[in-house]
C-alpha cells in the first residue's frame, strides 16, 4: 500500500498536476482534500491538453476512482461543466466519488469575493474570484452547508435562511447591492442537489476500506506551501491548508497512513498573486523566462494571468519543504532554463544588512533581497532526455544543487509537458 500525497514547495503552479497525471497510473484512487475551483493543473497526454479546476487529475485513466474529500470547496455548477468539457472531448467517463461532507460552494459566496475586492481596490489580494475566502470563511463560522444537506428540503431551506439573515445584512449595508431571496437559493440548490447525486459518497467508509485492502491513494494537493494561511505569505495566501499534514484531514484518512510526501518544485520560481516575491524579474529578462516557461509560457491556468517568475529560491524551497515534511521531490520544466549560459540561484536573504538562510515571515519577507550564486547552464535542448544519464553533466550539477539547498532527494525530473517526459532518478 502506498499513500502519497503531491503537494507545491513554493507559490503553487510547481507542475503537480503533471506529476499527479503521470502517477496516476498506478494508483487505485486520486484526491482532491482541499481548495476549489480556484487554480488549474494543467495535464497534456494523448487525449489533448487540458486545464483541471476541481477535478482529480487522475480523471484520464478508466480504472482509477477519482474523490472530491471533505476539505474541497465543491462548485457544483463547476464540477459539471469540467466533467462535460472532458467527455465532449473524448476523454471516457471517469469514475468519481464525491464525500457527503464536503461542503457547497454557495452562488453567493462568488458574489461576495467580487464585491470584497472591488471594495479593496488597491488593497485587494488578487482574488480569482471564484469565492473561495467567502467560502472557508463560512465554513468555519458553520453557516456553510454540506452535501448531505441538499436532500432534506426542510433542512435545507432553514440553513439557507440562517445563512440569509447575515449575508442579507452585508449586501444591502456594506455592499449596497440587492438583499437575497431563501426560494430562490433554495430552488437553485435543488437543481445542482440532482446534479451531483450520482456521485455522492460516503468516503469515508469508502478509504477504511480500501486502507484495509491495501490500495494505492495519491492525495493531489492545490497551490504550495507558500500560500497555505498558517505557514505561507499571508494574508497573500489561499483560505485552505495546502500543507501535506492537513492532506489526511481533507481527503477523511488516519494522519499514519500516508507514506511518502512528494514535494514539487520548478527550476525556477514562479507564482500569480500578489505578496512578496523575493527573486522576481521583470523587464526583459522576466519576460523572456515567461516566454519559454512551460507548454505555452507563463500563464495562469485558471485566470490566465501572466504569473510572476524569478530564478529559483532555495530559501523558499527549503522551508517549503520542511513545512510540508517532503521525502522526495520532484524538478518541473528543467528544460526551460536550457538558454541560458549562467543560472542565478538565490541561496540565502539579506534583511535588514544582515545574511540568513532562513525563510522569515512574511514582514520581513517584505524587506528581503537575494544573494545570488550563478552555476553554468548547459546551453542546450534536454527535452528529449528520458533518463538522469541523458542530461548533460551541468543540468545534472543542478539538480544535485537543489537537493543540496533542500536537503531533500530528487526522485523525479520533468524536462517537457507530456507524460513522457518526466522520469525517476
Amino acid at each position: 500500500m502506498a499513500v502519497i500525497a503531491v503537494v507545491g514547495a513554493n507559490w503553487g503552479d510547481e507542475g503537480k498536476g503533471k506529476m499527479v497525471d503521470y502517477l496516476a497510473e498506478n494508483s487505485h484512487f486520486v484526491v482532491r482534500f482541499q481548495g476549489g475551483s480556484n487554480a488549474g493543473h494543467t495535464v497534456i497526454n494523448d487525449y489533448g491538453k487540458f486545464a483541471l479546476h476541481l477535478l482529480p487529475s487522475g480523471v484520464f485513466y478508466p480504472g482509477v476512482v477519482n474523490v472530491i474529500g471533505p476539505g474541497v470547496a465543491l462548485d457544483i455548477r463547476a464540477f459539471a461543466e469540467e466533467l462535460d468539457s472532458l467527455v465532449q472531448r473524448s476523454v471516457p467517463m471517469p469514475k468519481i466519488a464525491v464525500s457527503d461532507r464536503a461542503q457547497v460552494l454557495m452562488p453567493y459566496h462568488k458574489m461576495f469575493d467580487e464585491y470584497e475586492e472591488e471594495r479593496l481596490g488597491a488593497r485587494q489580494f488578487g482574488s480569482t474570484k471564484s469565492g473561495i475566502a467567502p467560502f472557508y470563511s463560512d465554513k468555519y463560522a458553520k453557516i456553510g452547508l454540506q452535501v448531505s444537506e441538499l436532500y432534506d428540503k426542510d433542512l435545507l431551506r432553514a440553513r439557507v435562511a440562517h445563512a440569509l439573515e447575515i449575508k442579507n445584512v452585508l449586501l444591502e449595508h456594506l455592499y449596497h447591492k440587492p438583499a437575497l431571496k431563501v426560494d430562490d437559493l433554495v430552488e437553485e440548490l435543488s437543481v445542482q442537489a440532482e446534479i451531483i447525486k450520482p456521485y455522492v459518497t460516503d468516503t469515508t467508509r469508502l478509504f477504511a476500506d480500501a486502507l484495509k485492502a491495501g490500495k494505492s491513494i495519491l492525495l493531489e494537493g492545490q497551490l504550495g506551501s507558500l500560500r497555505d494561511p498558517d505557514h505561507g505569505i499571508y494574508p497573500y495566501s489561499t483560505s485552505s491548508s495546502t500543507i501535506a499534514g492537513y492532506a489526511a484531514i481533507g481527503a477523511g484518512l488516519p494522519p499514519y497512513a500516508i507514506t511518502e510526501v512528494l514535494a514539487v518544485t520548478k527550476a525556477y520560481s514562479s507564482c500569480v498573486g500578489a505578496g512578496p516575491f523575493v527573486t522576481e524579474l521583470t523587464g526583459e529578462e522576466g519576460e523572456e523566462l515567461r516566454r519559454r516557461g512551460g507548454d505555452a509560457g507563463e500563464y495562469g491556468a485558471k485566470t490566465g494571468r501572466p504569473r510572476r517568475v524569478g530564478w529559483f529560491d532555495a530559501v523558499a524551497t527549503r522551508y517549503g519543504c520542511a513545512v510540508q515534511g517532503a521525502t522526495a521531490l520532484a524538478v518541473t520544466n528543467l528544460d526551460v532554463l536550457g538558454y541560458l549560459e549562467n543560472i542565478p540561484v538565490c541561496v540565502a536573504y539579506e534583511i535588514d544588512g544582515r545574511i540568513t538562510s532562513d525563510f522569515p515571515a512574511t514582514a520581513l519577507v517584505r524587506k528581503a533581497k537575494p544573494v545570488f550564486k550563478t552555476m553554468p547552464g548547459w546551453k542546450s535542448d534536454i527535452s528529449s532526455a528520458r533518463s538522469l544519464g541523458d542530461l548533460p553533466q551541468e543540468a545534472r550539477d543542478y539538480i544535485e544543487m537543489v537537493e543540496r539547498e533542500t536537503g531533500v532527494k530528487v526522485k523525479w525530473v520533468s524536462v517537457g509537458p507530456r507524460r513522457e517526459q518526466t522520469f525517476r532518478t
